[in-house]
């Protein structure tokens, strides 16, 4: 699959050198989505093209190519970034912005798809660790049977006397084991709204008021795939109130 790389210079004749260079790499295959003479434009560019790597130019017109690589980096999705600069002395603080690389103009072929193999090599160990954390099951012991339970099928998590409920949209499991290590291993997937409870971050639909004939008044989480509302602690209703306010 080719790299997607965005050219950011000031100079559309490097813009073109560097677009001939591309259209040779092999090892990756590099397809360019964008063109972009300054900041603004690279901005425009990644929000509405997928961009996996992005040539810039440091010395540009307004916003430079060290202010634009932090720009980028504070996207959900950030691109790799490779600078591409006839100048040497911001080598250190390109660096520090966790740049994949630093290209001297003129840029030789050989550099550039070395940059690339880096980058897509690094794309292949997230792609690893996204399979990975997608793969993450609960083992369960049910009725002299053992049964893998993918964590992304989990809608929440209950503390009940000496186990633990564990809910999908289907069924209901029993789980030997601590609700505290659970929430320790996997904070990433649940969140903790009571002492007793661990529900899924990403089926929380809404928090509402409601009165629990235990707890009283207070609130409740609604979850998709699950009818009866969940209490919600005060303990933890801020935290549970950001995940709701979080877009």
């Amino acid at each position: 699959m080719a790299l997607r790389v965005l050219i950011v210079d000031d100079e559309a004749l490097a813009r073109a050198r560097l677009k001939s260079l591309l259209s040779d790499c092999r090892t990756p295959e590099a397809v360019v989505v964008g063109e972009a003479s300054n900041a603004v434009q690279a901005m425009q560019c990644v929000a509405h093209h997928a961009v996996d790597a992005a040539l810039v130019d440091i010395h540009m017109p307004g916003t430079d190519g060290l202010a634009l690589a932090q720009a980028l980096r504070a996207l959900s999705e950030p691109p790799a970034v490779v600078f591409v600069t006839a100048h040497t002395e911001h080598a250190v603080q390109a660096f520090e912005l966790e740049a994949v690389d630093y290209l001297t103009k003129p840029v030789r072929l050989e550099r550039l798809q070395a940059s690339l193999q880096k980058i897509e090599r690094s794309m292949q160990v997230i792609r690893g660790l996204e399979h990975d954390f997608a793969e993450e099951t609960l083992v369960i012991q049910e009725r002299g049977r053992t049964e893998r339970l993918p964590l992304s099928a989990v809608l929440y998590l209950k503390a009940e006397l000496k186990y633990i409920t564990v809910r999908t949209a289907q069924h209901c499991y029993v789980l030997e084991g601590s609700l505290g290590d659970l929430e320790s291993r996997y904070a990433n997937r649940f969140i903790r709204i009571h002492r007793n409870a661990l529900v899924a971050r990403r089926a929380v639909r809404s928090l509402e008021k409601h009165h629990d004939p235990q707890e009283g008044e207070g609130w409740a989480v609604r979850l998709d795939g699950v009818e009866e509302p969940l209490h919600v602690s005060r303990r933890q209703l801020a935290a549970v109130r950001g995940l709701i306010q979080t877009p």
